[in-house]
């Protein structure tokens, strides 16, 4: 994507600074890396002027702290001045890497520890930012979204709380439902859906791939997942397919009614590559029993396409069904933790979100339109023709 002219005449809303919540140092350091090199060359005649103060820097990273007490409790520390920044705080609420001693315990952060994290951090600001941005690339109880009966609406109170604390702007990758925005009517949630990025990685790992409707599906694992696949399928030209859970009612494991089947709904997949879409992997189970499904109607390759791979349950039921041709490849984003076990198989493929990230957080800081990085379809069409996959 080439740098916006408009960057040249568009003033800052504020010095940028980006802090690096406890996992997230590894992105924030690309995205770092990625603004320090385009502001070299951006908007050089105005670099002396007074409305460019701080723009550009070797280092936008604020370092922050967050020390535990021997109880697990904690507190932030941010230990540059952020007054009159431009704050943007990258989080990963599902990085069980990070731990901490408790009781003389090892203890995997949770999302809740991450989340309570990532307030105190705000509230360490103490209102001297000028604005404060969250990027939280996967939603944090996203899909606790809706009330089914006396149940907690998390997600959305987790916004207001964000807000109320005086977050400006929630950015978000494919959030499992959007809907949870009407919670927080008056502020900015951006749901980024990184459709290119993902459809930019099939292109470049599958050398043999046939775009057309004889030769390549869509297949929505679910209702919910359908709003994806539709932009998918429309963006590559090929036919659309779903399943649909058909769940026992009559009772409730872990919280949720169990699936007893998955039905197939739509046309033949036989002999056709299929790109299954949807927004997450937690355990794998379903994804896989939708993808033994479809080697049962006669698919052909099967390629798994999620915005994130949580793994719960290992990769072992993953391996095994790669060695039993199951499917091909997996992609999920490096937007939340990949362990390196995960990295090292030959059935996954990481796509970056990086660079993305960084062209929105510039564009933001420039207080410029987002549509144009909301709205891929221009550069999906771009890649497919510049690999001769469309006319």
């Amino acid at each position: 994507m080439p740098r916006l002219t408009q960057y040249v005449e568009s003033i800052p809303y504020g010095p940028l600074g980006i802090i690096a919540m406890p996992g997230c140092e590894t992105m924030a350091k690309k995205v770092n890396d990625y603004i320090v090199k385009w502001r070299k060359e951006q908007a050089i005649e105005h670099h002396g002027t007074i409305a460019f103060y701080g723009y550009q820097r070797e280092n936008y990273i604020i370092d922050i702290s967050n020390p535990r007490f021997g109880s697990g409790e904690s507190k932030a520390v941010i230990n540059n001045s952020v007054r009159g920044y431009d704050l943007y705080i990258l989080t990963d609420c599902f990085n069980h890497s990070v731990t901490y001693k408790m009781y003389g315990m090892e203890v995997p952060k949770s999302p809740d520890d991450h989340f309570a994290d990532l307030k105190r951090v705000i509230s360490a600001a103490s209102s001297k930012a000028k604005r404060i941005s969250v990027i939280m690339p996967m939603l944090y109880e996203g899909r606790q979204h809706k009330r089914a009966s006396r149940e907690s609406l998390d997600c959305a109170m987790a916004l207001q709380e964000l807000v109320q604390l005086g977050v400006e702007n929630i950015i978000t990758f494919d959030a499992h439902d959007q809907r949870v925005q009407n919670s927080i009517p008056h502020k900015s949630f951006e749901n980024v859906m990184p459709a290119y990025q993902m459809i930019k990685a099939i292109v470049n790992n599958v050398s043999d791939l046939k775009v057309d409707p004889e030769h390549l599906m869509i297949i929505s694992p679910d209702e919910g997942a359908m709003h994806r696949c539709i932009f998918f399928a429309t963006s590559l030209g090929v036919k659309l397919g779903m399943f649909y859970k058909r769940r026992d009612y009559t009772k409730v494991v872990d919280g949720r009614n169990p699936i007893v089947e998955h039905q197939y709904l739509g046309d033949s997949v036989k002999g056709k590559d299929i790109i299954i879409v949807d927004d997450m992997i937690s355990s794998g189970e379903s994804m896989l029993e939708v993808a033994n499904k479809l080697k049962a109607l006669g698919a052909a390759r099967i390629f798994v396409c999620t915005a994130f791979g949580l793994f719960c349950n290992g990769l072992e039921i993953f391996d095994k069904a790669y060695k039993d041709g199951l499917f091909e490849k997996v992609f999920t984003t490096n937007g939340i933790y990949q362990t390196p076990e995960l990295l090292s198989r030959e059935w996954y493929c990481s796509v970056e979100l990086s660079k993305f990230i960084a062209y929105f957080l510039d564009t933001l800081n420039h207080d410029l339109s987002v549509s144009s990085l909301l709205d891929p379809s221009e550069k999906i069409d771009i890649i497919l023709r510049k690999n001769g996959l469309k006319d």
